[in-house]
This record gives C-alpha cells, structure tokens and sequence, in this order.
C-alpha cells in the first residue's frame, strides 16, 4: 500500500509536476486548492480531474485576510515593507495543509516550492529559482511533515518534465507573485481598503522639494519613480509614517552593517553565543556572510561582514549554515 500525502494544488506547473513526481516516487497523491478569491479553481478542479488526482477545495480567505492581509496593511502603511508569502506559508498555506491532512489521517504534506527537504531539514534550491527564503517562518513541525519533489530543479526543467508528462500546464504563465494583488500594485490595493493616507512632503536635506501622493507607496532604497524630485537623482532614505513624510537622500543611510530581527523562527535548537552564517534579507539570490546572535528580546542580531544595500523593516530575515535554511525573523530595525 502507498503512503498518501496531501499537495497543495494550484494547477499551475509546479503543482502539477510536483503530483507526477510524487506518484513517481511511489506516494498516493491527495490534493488540496486553497481558494484564496483568484478566480483559479475551475481550472485546478479541471486540472486535478484531467491528471487523475483526488482535489479538496478548501477556503482560505478568512484566513488569509487576518493573517496576511490586514497585517500586510498595516505594516505598510507603518512605513514597513513586509514579505507576505513567508506569513502566508507558515499561517495559512501549509497550517491549511496541515489540518487538511490531519482530517484525512495523513502525515506528510507537500508543496512546488524549489526548495530541498530532507528529514525535518530545509535547504537551498538551485540559485536559479531558489525559493527557500520564503519557507524561513515554517515551524519545526511543518518542516518536519514537508516533502519538497521539486527541490533537485528549476523552472525550465520542470517545463520540460510537464511537457514530457504530456500534462496541459506545460505552457500555463507563471501565476502572480502575491495572490490577492494580481495586478502587483500593493499602493493600489492598499487604496481600495481605504486606509491610505493622503499627499505628503517629499524632504531632502531637511527642506520640503515636493510633495509625494501617499507614504505607502514608497519602500526604503527606492529610486525609481522619484524623477527628479530635489533636482537630482535620489533615493528613498527613509519613511516616516506618523507626519505621512518621505525622506530623500542622495544614497547616504542606504548601507547598513547590522539588523534587528524579531518574531524569530528557528529550525534548528537556538545557538549559544555568535553564529557564522548567511543572511537573506529580501527575496533575490543575494547571500551576504554575517555574524548573528541571540538578542534580550528573544529575536537575533545580524552583523554583516561588509555593509547591505537597504535592509527595509518589515521585510524576512533568513539564516543558513551554509546550504541548511535554520531561522528567519523580521527585520524591526538597521542601523
């Protein structure tokens, strides 16, 4: 008798060639779609009932909206710039995976994630399409129950498998980056809730040079979008929320040595005393070398070996000892 595992299914081509992999492999694939409003389930069901799979719909928009949306309000409109799918994977996507399973007397869950899971340990995908920073807030626990068929590839290849599979998802576009934002316009989302402030001043060298439509719509180190505003070429230096004012600078204030992480996550014990490690601070294939500790409050402080473009509050931390993923945090402060 196979052992039976439980996929997150979108019916996009990872999900789908992540099934065939799985079978495969000699698991009895069960298939979960998070309904989360993108207007994709007809077509996972369709998927789902083409490839032979067994499909549950689950929906998970109330929970996404407490767990994710509202704090991505928030932190934005608090001048952060928050990582909503690391929330989201922990919060929603694999505890819904999770439950699911747990319904169904199944252990092991799985998702197309390009990332590597052996025996309750997470790893780095090939940099190509390394997704493992967005796992860094799982808990030990998912970890330990996750299964990841498409960790050894990327996407060109799973491509090719779907092709060689003869499954339809073989041409399917990429779905968006953040599902309840499909057009990616975070200010514009954030305006349709209401919540967005107003016109404010744009401030460069302690003097008014504009005026910008609304703080929310700009990020720590942005350049883009900013035309000339004081004259020159500037960027972003920072944001402050409670006078709704943008602050300019010429790129001064934009490299940092050290960050502040809380809400911290680890996957292996916590260490004692300093940690060598690589840091991840946004979602890229940038691994800088530091040095990280355990800070009083419970989170970790990360000392860069040599200074990092604009590690904005809000956004992921994570940690690896080498290719082993073992904490992510959210950055609270750089300095």
């Amino acid at each position: 008798m196979r052992p039976r595992i439980v996929l997150g299914f979108s019916g996009g081509v990872d999900s789908a060639a992540a099934a065939r992999l799985l079978e495969i492999s000699g698991w009895d694939v069960r298939c979960v779609y998070l309904e989360t409003g993108s207007g994709e389930a007809d077509w996972a069901r369709e998927s789902a009932e083409r490839m032979g799979l067994p499909l549950e719909v689950v929906d998970a928009r109330e929970r996404l909206e407490r767990e994710v949306c509202a704090p991505f309000e928030a932190a934005y409109l608090a001048g952060a710039t928050p990582s909503p799918c690391v929330l989201c994977n922990r919060r929603v996507k694999l505890a819904l995976l999770c439950e699911a399973a747990d319904a169904l007397g199944i252990r092991n869950i799985a998702t197309g994630h390009y990332a590597a899971a052996r025996a309750g340990a997470l790893f780095r995908g090939r940099p190509e399409n390394d997704q493992s920073y967005m796992l860094c807030l799982i808990t030990r626990e998912q970890a330990a129950r996750l299964v990841l068929p498409l960790g050894g590839y990327v996407k060109r290849e799973v491509r090719a498998l779907a092709a060689d599979f003869c499954l339809p998802q073989a041409n399917k576009p990429d779905s968006m980056e953040v599902c309840f934002i499909p057009d990616g316009d975070f200010a514009a989302w954030i305006e349709r809730r209401g919540g967005a402030p107003g016109p404010g001043a744009l401030i460069y060298k302690g003097e008014r040079v504009g005026t910008h439509s609304g703080s929310h719509r700009y990020t720590l180190g942005q350049r883009r979008g900013l035309g000339f505003a004081a004259g020159r070429r500037v960027f972003v230096s920072e944001i402050r929320p409670e006078t709704n004012e943008v602050v300019l600078s010429d790129g001064e204030g934009l490299y940092m040595d050290r960050v502040l992480a809380g809400g911290v996550n680890w996957l292996i014990d916590p260490p004692r005393g300093e940690l060598e490690v690589l840091a991840r601070v946004r979602h890229s294939r940038e691994l800088y070398p530091a040095r990280a500790r355990l800070a009083p409050d419970g989170g970790f402080a990360l000392r860069f070996d040599s200074p990092v473009r604009a590690p904005a509050p809000g956004q992921a931390a994570a940690l690896y000892a080498g290719q082993r993923l073992i904490a992510g945090g959210i950055i609270e402060k750089s300095e």
